[in-house]
């Protein structure tokens, strides 16, 4: 409910009502947008490239968070109680930890603490744990909080709301390891929306926040200060990740003919060699 009252505002911008769709993970936005069911949505990044490649997508705009910053940060938390002190623990002794990871599609949740702490440590998180369950940022934070996982991804989103709103629940919880910077999320329309209503969509959100109603919208809407153009080129470090996630994986695989592993190392090379040439 809370974005409510910006899509009243940007319905009376851009002369369109403009309905809200709520959906429990990403997958159900992603298909919705891809049938046309919904024409603008909001993602996290690595999302935000299957809807770009499967739905006809298109990033216009990105997050600014209320204190300015160009991104947030992917955790591995546990409680306090836990005994865990250190990733290394993590690392280590998987196979007597129960483990909870995000949405399949979540970029802070799943695809960052995956490639960053599995990945390059030559670890598959779903046979490194005695248990692992996927559930989303919040049921994760809960999950450590009333010790039912030992550890689990959340990010720096989750954090702030739980400071604002719980504090004494976030001083239960310690940090065991933090991402690089991730790009702030991204609003994905659909490419085929008119080049008019697309243009009013953009410099309506881009201008959103001038007067204090404003502000305390935005300021519900996961602490956010505004929006700043965007395209899909912020996508672009996303990609990679996925693409090293990839190639980690092909490296390793014992199964595959020495012929087939070197064809698909190059063809990811060459993928990430065209990624390189964009970013610059």
């Amino acid at each position: 409910q809370m974005w409510e009252p910006f899509l009243d505002d940007m319905s009376r911008a851009v002369g369109v009502k403009v309905n809200g769709f709520y959906a429990t993970d990403y997958a159900g936005i992603i298909e919705a947008q891809r049938f046309n069911k919904v024409q603008i949505a909001w993602y996290g990044n690595k999302s935000a490239i299957e809807a770009v490649d499967r739905a006809n997508g298109e990033v216009f705009v990105q997050f600014i968070d209320l204190d300015g910053t160009p991104g947030y940060y992917s955790y591995l938390i546990t409680h306090k109680d836990s005994g865990i002190t250190s990733l290394d623990q993590v690392l280590k002794n998987g196979k007597d930890m129960t483990f909870g990871i995000g949405d399949p599609s979540s970029t802070s949740g799943t695809l960052v603490p995956t490639y960053y702490v599995f990945t390059l440590n030559n670890l598959d998180p779903k046979t490194h744990f005695k248990v692992m369950r996927s559930a989303n940022h919040e049921g994760n934070f809960l999950a450590v909080l009333n010790k039912q996982v030992d550890v689990a991804t959340s990010n720096s989103e989750m954090t702030h709301k739980m400071k604002e709103k719980s504090p004494e629940k976030l001083e239960q919880i310690r940090i065991l390891w933090t991402s690089p910077l991730i790009p702030r999320d991204p609003l994905v329309y659909r490419k085929d929306l008119p080049a008019e209503m697309k243009k009013k969509i953009q410099d309506f959100t881009v201008g959103y926040g001038k007067d204090d109603r404003e502000k305390e919208i935005l300021k519900n809407l996961y602490r956010l200060k505004g929006f700043k153009a965007s395209t899909n080129a912020q996508l672009l470090p996303i990609r990679q990740l996925e693409l090293f996630k990839d190639r980690k994986k092909f490296e390793g695989d014992a199964n595959m003919f020495e012929a087939d592993r070197k064809a698909k190392l190059a063809e990811i090379d060459g993928k990430l060699a065209e990624l390189a040439r964009q970013m610059k």
